[in-house]
């Protein structure tokens, strides 16, 4: 996260892949909010199928990599203090505090109460930024700094999502180097972005074979049906495009080949879409066999809006998020923040109740437009911002979003 599909049915029945509405695999949930399939001997079990058929999620932000623009009162806990990124973190306080600290954040960061609140709520998916150091063997132990001892939580989180029933997405949120200088959502405060050359990438591609051997052989990932080469990468990268992108996905596919992977149980390759500014990833992708497309769509930076309530109920109402035909497309990161100029005016303020029904409108109105491709994953389940805006879990305790995101049809917003 930055400060700053065609319809799948047809796909799916020629191909198999496995969105949120078909897997080869089959697991029980606990009150999940989805319809579980009889395991029939021989055949491809169908393991939910959301009601919607649409995705219907939430990004699980600050947990593997913390931004302390949104959880300050943790970071605070966690002795950070000053520190701009995790890496500074880590370097502050010495590996073996920081692994105590990192390591009581992520026990109490997300838990399976916050998994079983979500299921409550009619979500069925989950977005999981990770950084690269989550396989802590491509860390240079004598430059690199961050936290020890993330994997074994995030096994726990995607065991209980599987337990649930939601379908999972594992996002490569920051990458070696850093795909953007100055932002604490790589993991570090790079001065520049050192991602863009090819030892990098190789570390990457660790990274990645690593994530797809470990969701295709560890039971807890059983509900992981995608992966995200790269979060928000910088323009102006030609590598991005030619080597990057047709490595990572072949690297991917290679990895599942060697497991003897069947290709209908292949995962999703997502990549960035051509919106984003970064480049056209289907231009060098030879195969895109179960390719689909990120498109993070914040208003709030959009400076073509205009920053009153009907403006940006005008643009949502009216949005076409998959223009440049990147599909399978997920809205993958949004949020009803305005922006900031106008964010703490009377027209906008949250303490103000009369707002109240323009912000329920406008998430009401994002949820319509994204669902007209294979829908959202809002940033984020939570945040210590005193500012539903921004946190899922707020805005539906605040009566700003209903228990059931199906109440967007019903909201009048457009």
């Amino acid at each position: 996260m930055r400060l700053s599909l065609i319809s799948l049915f047809g796909y799916l029945v020629i191909t198999q892949a496995w969105m949120p509405s078909d897997k080869g695999l089959f697991s029980e949930t606990k009150n999940a909010t989805v319809s579980n399939l009889a395991a029939g001997k021989g055949r491809v079990i169908k393991k939910w199928l959301p009601a919607s058929g649409k995705i219907r999620g939430v990004n699980l932000g600050s947990m593997f990599i913390v931004e302390p623009w949104m959880a300050s009162n943790e970071w605070a806990t966690m002795g950070c203090g000053s520190a701009k990124s995790e890496f500074d973190c880590v370097l502050a306080l010495g590996q073996t505090t920081a692994n105590a600290a990192f390591q009581a954040h992520w026990a109490r960061w997300i838990t399976e109460s916050d998994i079983a609140t979500m299921s409550s709520y009619g979500l069925n998916t989950i977005r999981i930024p990770v950084g690269y150091w989550i396989d802590e063997s491509i860390v240079y132990s004598d430059s690199e700094y961050f936290p020890q001892g993330g994997l074994a939580y995030l096994d726990k989180v995607c065991g209980w999502a599987s337990d649930y029933g939601f379908y999972i997405i594992i996002d490569l949120h920051g990458a070696p180097g850093a795909q953007v200088a100055q932002q604490p959502f790589t993991g570090q405060y790079a001065p520049t972005a050192g991602f863009y050359q090819s030892y990098q990438y190789d570390r990457a591609y660790q990274f990645l074979q690593f994530m797809t051997n470990r969701i295709h052989t560890n039971n807890n990932y059983r509900n992981v049906g995608m992966i995200e080469v790269l979060n928000e990468p910088i323009s102006g990268q030609s590598s991005l495009v030619s080597e990057y992108y047709p490595t990572a996905y072949s690297e991917i596919r290679e990895t599942e080949s060697s497991l003897g992977i069947s290709a209908s149980n292949y995962l999703h390759i997502q990549f960035m879409d051509a919106s984003w500014g970064a480049g056209d990833p289907k231009s060098s992708l030879t195969n895109q066999y179960f390719a689909a497309y990120d498109n993070h769509r914040y208003l709030k930076w959009d400076t073509s809006v205009a920053t009153t309530q009907a403006g940006y109920l005008s643009t949502s109402c009216s949005d076409s998020v998959a223009s440049d035909g990147d599909t399978p497309l997920i809205v993958g990161e949004w949020s009803i923040s305005p922006a900031d100029s106008v964010q703490s005016s009377s027209t906008f303020e949250i303490s103000d109740s009369t707002n109240s029904n323009f912000y329920t409108k406008w998430w009401a109105a994002q949820v319509i437009a994204y669902e007209k491709q294979e829908g959202w994953i809002f940033w984020s389940w939570k945040a210590e911002l005193g500012d539903y805006r921004w946190s899922y879990s707020e805005a539906v305790q605040a009566g700003i979003i209903p228990k059931d995101p199906s109440q967007a049809y019903n909201e009048g917003a457009c």
